[in-house]
């Protein structure tokens, strides 16, 4: 392989061209009066910003085109929803060299398939031709996983596969370059090739733990296509593409050039990627293969919300409420990830293939809600960005900025929280929830760098993951596990004034590690 090039000026002049020229090329909902009052997306001329506002940092307030050029992110495209509509849809910058983005081009979304997936599902349970709770190996006549050691006897659910609680393994699946052959559904289940997974199969008793598994999604598929009796591109067609009128979504793969306008991919440095034809393929559909636009993804979006209102009848109110609700131990309703509390309570999802990132977020009660594509593999931080903007003008409350104190306020504790931390047995594993595969190897460590502390979580072969800690109090810091999630972690000192150990949280879930003797 030759190495990459850097994007060559003539392209990041065409970007920021097509940016002043036709930035905001895209649509609005004829049939909606509030479409010609949607002012959310004049935030992208001047309003992005970072999640964590560090001490004594001023709000930047960068503007969508420098952010695009600073990350080498060529296209964007941008949907608004409020009260449960689409207000605006609009693309910015590049598909490809000389060829504007606008609401209707089709993006790679990576694993916000998985929510389209999840709500074929439901369609189909609200038909009454699946049950969330029976086993599915009962659906399934000549394919079968093996029991898990641990718990022979135990069944894999829908409800299961749907929230990432089956216990499969495979947390995502590689892309495939333009000339490789692509492996059947079957052929990825069994870790045959031409796949580039290892075989699909059960790591922990089902139920146990969150494990995000893009494996379990593609048991789910063959669950959806042994029911249904027809490939699982078409089910969804007929279950949710037809009905909400999204007609530039498919998982036809791989996507064939006459379906047009479509965003072309792009590597961290903005050079074109997966020549000749432009993008790659992405086999394991119901987890990572939905191509979409802006429109339909905000189309879609909105849908959800007003299923769960009640003022549609996409899904039925008592199924959409079903899907917003926590699967214990997970993050995870049937699909969604899940926040907030009250009117703050939201759903969202991202997606990541090598040179595509999206983002799909529904604010439950005001009704609001968003969506942002992007065709470059930088396109993660932007997004985010561009999710805070949108955020702070939609005005629900649902994500102001986190602002942290002066690092000096808290150093001279550093000394005392530094050490090895060993995960304390008493504390009942049913509280540990979704932080239990991330802290399943029971250590950790706190460490100081410069820019204050970090903790690192042992895990296998004496990896570790890595979160640096922003202090919010005296004793309390937050880190960032993968937007918008949060990891909350409290050092507790006793009357005599020694630190005992670490509370961590992220949402309902939390854990207590106690600090190991200083030898």
């Amino acid at each position: 392989m030759s190495p990459k090039r850097r994007m060559p000026n003539v392209f990041a002049s065409l970007v920021l061209l097509l940016l002043c020229l036709s930035a905001g090329t895209g649509a609005v909902a004829e049939d909606n009066p509030a479409a010609q009052r949607a002012e959310e997306l004049s935030a992208l001329a001047g309003s992005l910003r970072p999640t964590i506002v560090e001490a004594g940092q001023a709000m930047p307030g960068w503007s969508l085109q420098e952010r695009m050029t600073h990350y080498g992110v060529p296209g964007v495209a941008i949907a608004v929803i409020r009260d449960g509509k689409v207000v605006q849809a609009a693309g910015y910058g590049l598909r490809q060299a000389g060829d504007a983005v606008d609401a209707q081009t089709a993006f790679s979304v990576g694993s916000v398939s998985k929510i389209i997936t999840a709500a074929t599902t439901l369609r189909l349970v609200a038909d009454g031709r699946l049950d969330l709770d029976r086993d599915v190996s009962g659906y399934l006549a000549d394919w079968r996983f093996s029991a898990h050691p641990d718990a022979p006897g135990a069944k894999v659910s829908l409800r299961m596969l749907l929230s990432h609680t089956g216990g499969f393994n495979v947390h995502g699946f590689e892309d495939y370059p333009p000339a490789a052959p692509l492996p059947s559904l079957r052929q990825t289940l069994d870790g045959a090739p031409p796949a580039r997974s290892e075989a699909v199969r059960l790591i922990d008793p089902p139920g146990l733990r969150m494990r995000y598994s893009g494996g379990g999604v593609q048991v789910q598929q063959l669950v959806l296509e042994s029911v249904a009796d027809r490939p699982f591109a078409r089910l969804a067609q007929e279950a949710v593409f037809s009905p909400l009128g999204m007609h530039r979504s498919t998982f036809e793969q791989p996507l064939a050039p006459a379906f047009g306008n479509i965003a072309h991919a792009h590597d961290r440095d903005g050079t074109p990627a997966a020549l000749p034809r432009g993008w790659e393929s992405f086999p394991e559909q119901a987890a990572s293969g939905l191509w979409t636009s802006a429109q339909d993804l905000g189309t879609f979006v909105a849908a959800l919300i007003e299923s769960y209102r009640g003022r549609n009848d996409f899904l039925p109110r008592a199924i959409a409420q079903d899907m917003m609700t926590e699967v214990w131990p997970s993050l995870h309703g049937l699909g969604p990830r899940l926040q907030g509390e009250g009117d703050m309570r939201f759903f969202h999802h991202g997606g990541a293939n090598d040179s595509y990132r999206a983002w799909i977020e529904g604010h439950l009660e005001s009704g609001h809600g968003l969506v942002i594509l992007t065709n470059g593999s930088r396109g993660g931080q932007l997004m985010m960005e561009i999710r805070n903007a949108l955020t702070d003008a939609l005005d629900d409350g649902i994500n102001p900025p986190v602002r942290t104190l002066p690092d000096a306020t808290v150093r001279g504790a550093y000394d005392d929280y530094m050490g090895s931390y060993t995960l304390d047995a008493s504390v009942p594993p049913e509280l540990h929830g979704n932080l239990a595969v991330l802290f399943l190897s029971g250590r950790a460590q706190v460490t100081q760098h410069e820019r204050g502390l970090r903790l690192q979580v042992a895990q296998d072969q004496e990896e570790a993951d890595v979160f640096e800690l922003a202090p919010l109090a005296p004793g309390r810091f937050i880190a960032q596990s993968g937007d918008p999630d949060f990891l909350r972690v409290a050092f507790d000192r006793d009357a005599r004034g020694q630190v005992l150990g670490m509370r961590v949280e992220r949402g309902t879930s939390r854990l207590f590690l106690r600090r190991n003797a200083v030898r």
